[in-house]
């Protein structure tokens, strides 16, 4: 069996930077707060315009300071603070013009509700000098540093093939305001794997996708969705999601594969089934080795998307503040490149499909 190195580990910042953190809906309860207490990122401060909601996240996670408005969150923050940016995507463009001139935020995904706001939210950012990357936390969840590594190190070969399948019961009703955006699947769910994609296989040269709602909830218009990334003629990447699988886990299915030239990968999101208590996530993979069958081995993973990626998408941001780090993978102008792919897929879906012409003429097969 074949020897590799599968490092998890994430680089932190060798010194940790104060955060001021705007806005603490359920994914800074879920997420955020405990990635920050894990890593020992400190909260210095939070602001929140429900008083009621930023009393209770203040007491629940020790945060000693809360602010009555944003005004009041930026004037106390210290020079070397990050905003952590966790708004509705359309409220953004309210929150950076308030920051200080030279600040550094992390966004919350997505960068605006679509490629307009986005290209808007960038052209803040680049007149009030601010150093930010967008949440695109996916790219350090556990089995994704894993799967990079084997990657990077060539052991599966090159990479032929990138399939997301996604079968699962989201309970949508956490989250009430998506279903007053178009496209809401694409830009807040499956945007994560488009983005992942995109750091593996870079730029894509087209998309075909197609959105669907389901029958239970009209109102969210987007719910479903499939999605080919064109990468060329030797390269496969799919991306299929159903968030209304209805009938217990045994059929639920939450997986990220990766094919190579000689070998495999195959990494379970436990956290979307069963969300948000979720399932344990799994890491395979099958490296071909000459004359012998094929063999899939298993390492053990050491935490979640959720919270563990969080940790690496502020730590990321820190480190290269810090000058620790040449790189900011997830600067708003890459995350503008996510945006416009996930933008083309929604004109796919709405621009239809190819129709196939039938000929009366034809005898019957």
């Amino acid at each position: 069996m074949t020897q590799v190195a599968i490092d998890q580990t994430l680089s932190p910042p060798a010194r940790p930077r104060p955060i001021v953190s705007i806005g603490v809906g359920g994914i800074v309860h879920d997420a955020h707060y405990p990635a920050y207490a894990q890593a020992h990122y400190p909260v210095v401060g939070l602001y929140d315009p429900d008083p009621a909601r930023a009393a209770y996240m203040a007491e629940t996670f020790g945060v000693v300071r809360t602010f009555d408005s944003l005004a009041a969150a930026v004037a106390f923050a210290p020079a070397d603070a990050v905003f952590d940016i966790a708004v509705p995507a359309a409220v953004i463009a309210d929150v950076l013009p308030e920051l200080p001139v030279g600040a550094a935020a992390l966004i919350q995904k997505p960068l605006g509700d679509n490629l307009t706001q986005a290209q808007a939210l960038r052209q803040i950012c680049r007149q009030r000098d601010l150093t930010a990357a967008v949440n695109f936390q996916l790219r350090w969840a556990p089995f994704v540093r894993a799967a990079r590594r084997l990657v990077d190190q060539g052991a599966i070969g090159q990479v032929v093939d990138m399939e997301v399948r996604v079968n699962v019961l989201t309970p949508w009703h956490m989250w009430p305001f998506l279903q007053r955006i178009p496209h809401a699947e694409i830009f807040y769910h499956s945007i994560h794997y488009i983005d992942l994609v995109r750091s593996f296989l870079g730029e894509p040269r087209g998309v075909w996708a197609h959105t669907v709602c389901h029958p239970e909830l009209m109102e969210m218009r987007s719910s479903k969705t499939s999605l080919i990334l064109d990468y060329g003629p030797e390269i496969q990447v799919h991306i299929q999601t159903n968030h209304f699988h209805k009938f217990g886990p045994t059929q639920q299915e939450s997986y990220i594969k990766w094919e190579g030239s000689h070998g495999a990968i195959k990494a379970t999101m436990g956290i979307l089934m069963d969300y948000p208590q979720g399932q344990p996530d799994r890491f395979q993979f099958c490296l071909l080795q000459h004359g012998q069958d094929p063999v899939w081995q298993e390492t053990r993973l050491r935490g979640s998307w959720f919270p563990e990626a969080f940790i690496g998408s502020m730590g990321s941001l820190m480190r290269f503040l810090n000058a620790e780090s040449p790189d900011l993978p997830t600067a708003v102008a890459d995350a503008v490149r996510t945006m416009a792919v996930a933008e083309a897929a929604c004109r796919s879906s709405e621009e239809g499909m190819s129709s196939i012409p039938l000929f009366s003429a034809d005898p019957p097969v």
